[in-house]
């Protein structure tokens, strides 16, 4: 399906609030750790403490926007079913799982930081450093083109549903490979963007379409937290091998 035939008019792409994954990488990351103290497969990976807050933070958006939002989509993973369980809450807003909305597989790669990578798959850390961010797939797991290529068929479904306005709950990778392809952007592009561009927990962005084109209004905004006073969470480690 072609943006140009786009039905929807108003597309809200929201990353989940912050998980316990976040928290761990983010301890991992700094003390030098090989692996992720996970109790959770990633599928099942609860919000923080702090990210149930931002969620309901998020909640004073989304009865802002809920008049205007005819649907809600939402990755099946537990962070990001949660986030929108406690946003939505008191809104009558028809909520739709997809898991084509799910985050990045990582196969081999899965619990491991990038210290973890370089010292147990050495040959797949050097494969990765050949081959780029966007088309390395770690053994059993996906590269970013792959996501993207999921990420077509559900945009191909959802932005010709009968609904003016939506909203996306997912994954940082989600976002960012959502506006490669309604922007849309080529590979040097994305990485660029995503190079300079962090998409915040319980972050809400905004792509507009006029009938031709999607336009970016505006990206990874975070007032409704210091609104709401829950904090603005930034973690450290490289979305490729850690959970985000």
């Amino acid at each position: 399906m072609s943006a140009s035939a786009s039905t929807v008019r108003t597309l809200w792409l929201v990353r989940h609030g912050e998980s316990e994954g976040n928290l761990v990488a983010t301890a991992a990351d700094r003390s030098g750790a090989e692996q992720l103290d996970l109790e959770w497969r990633d599928a099942d990976t609860p919000l923080s403490a702090g990210g149930e807050e931002q969620a309901v933070a998020l909640g004073s958006w989304m009865r802002d926007h809920a008049d205007g939002i005819d649907v809600a989509w939402v990755s099946p993973y537990v962070r990001a079913r949660r986030t929108l369980e406690l946003a939505a809450s008191g809104t009558d807003l028809p909520i739709l799982i997809d898991e084509r909305l799910r985050d990045r597989e990582l196969g081999v790669l899965d619990g491991l930081t990038r210290r973890g990578v370089e010292a147990r798959h050495p040959a797949e850390a050097e494969r990765r450093r050949k081959l780029g961010k966007y088309y390395h797939r770690p053994p059993g797991g996906e590269s970013w083109a792959d996501v993207a290529l999921r990420l077509r068929s559900f945009l191909q479904d959802a932005l010709a549903a009968p609904v003016g306005e939506a909203v996306i709950v997912a994954h940082d990778a989600v976002v960012m490979l959502t506006l490669s392809l309604l922007l849309p952007w080529s590979e040097e592009e994305l990485l660029g963007f995503a190079a300079d561009h962090t998409v915040l927990n319980a972050s809400v962005t905004r792509l507009d379409h006029d009938g031709e084109r999607w336009t970016l209004t505006s990206f990874a905004d975070v007032a409704h937290l210091r609104e709401e006073g829950a904090d603005v969470t930034v973690h450290s480690g490289d979305p490729d091998v850690e959970p985000r």
